[in-house]
């Protein structure tokens, strides 16, 4: 079966965006950026809310821009071929390889989870993956946790959850002491 994971980078405090909505600190560098290219080849599909989709729309065009280096330009081979499922009350229609979520989370990762199809089903966006994590539908967190507190914002993790018992399955230091926390739930 088709595993679901949760990946984002989060402040020390457990902040995927600040109380501005701010996520600046959270700018990847040349190591962190091609580490998620490597992490992204084992996507088979991306659950994304409305926020997350409209900023990651930047890379269905990026494409043109000719300064890109040669790690942007691997990012969108790999990003925007990949299926995608945008959650939005408000969008009437996307772009690229995406669709519209038909129905809510649950119904869609069980959809996505009898299709066939290879590669993880990966979620990004905190409302969205707090409503997996209700329903018992993630198998992995995976996140990358800045040196920066921001006070407050947008939790990456829900706060009113039960409790969920995690193995870590890798943690991984870089250069800019941004730390890679990987854990699986235990069953």
């Amino acid at each position: 079966m088709r595993s679901v994971t949760y990946s984002m980078s989060m402040s020390l405090d457990g902040y995927i965006a600040g109380p501005d909505g701010g996520f600046d600190w959270g700018e990847p560098d040349d190591e962190i950026f091609r580490f998620w290219i490597d992490e992204i080849r084992g996507v088979g599909v991306h659950l994304l809310g409305r926020r997350l989709y409209e900023t990651m729309l930047y890379w269905e065009t990026a494409a043109q821009d000719p300064s890109l280096d040669e790690a942007q330009r691997e990012w969108i081979s790999r990003w925007n071929p990949l299926p995608k499922v945008v959650f939005s009350r408000t969008l009437s229609e996307v772009r690229g390889h995406a669709r519209l979520a038909s129905g809510g989370v649950a119904e869609e990762i069980e959809r996505l989870r009898a299709e066939p199809g290879e590669g993880e089903i990966a979620i990004g966006g905190a409302t969205l993956a707090a409503e997996a994590a209700k329903a018992g539908l993630i198998d992995e967190y995976r996140t990358m946790v800045y040196p920066v507190l921001v006070g407050g914002g947008t939790p990456f993790f829900p706060r009113h959850e039960r409790q969920v018992d995690l193995e870590l399955v890798e943690s991984r230091t870089f250069a800019s002491r941004v730390v890679y926390l990987h854990y699986r739930v235990s069953r």
